[in-house]
């Protein structure tokens, strides 16, 4: 399995779209919006690493209103944590 982390800048009045989008796309296991420089990431993860190729020029990039994206591929997990605890900013659930 090869896991690729992709930072993707998009048109801010789309971003809901644009995330819904790329979530749908084959592939791809997660979308976050996010804060900072960015405006989403999104996990792919794929059998073979040609994959990458189809699943994040091929498919992601062409979404309508992605803007530019930047990949980045994993070369270990260290933790089996579920994502979402990652991508927590440690709050409790009701809060």
């Amino acid at each position: 399995m090869v896991t690729a982390i992709v930072f993707i800048k998009a048109d801010v009045a789309r971003i809901p779209e644009v995330a819904e989008q790329v979530a749908a796309i084959e592939g791809v296991s997660e979308v976050y919006s996010v804060t900072g420089g960015l405006d989403l990431i999104a996990m792919v993860r794929v059998a073979h690493h040609d994959d990458l190729a189809t699943v994040i020029p091929d498919h992601v990039n062409r979404v309508p209103g992605v803007q530019s994206t930047e990949t980045h591929i994993a070369f270990r997990t260290y933790s089996t944590h579920d994502l979402e605890a990652a991508f927590s900013l440690g709050q409790e659930d009701g809060l």
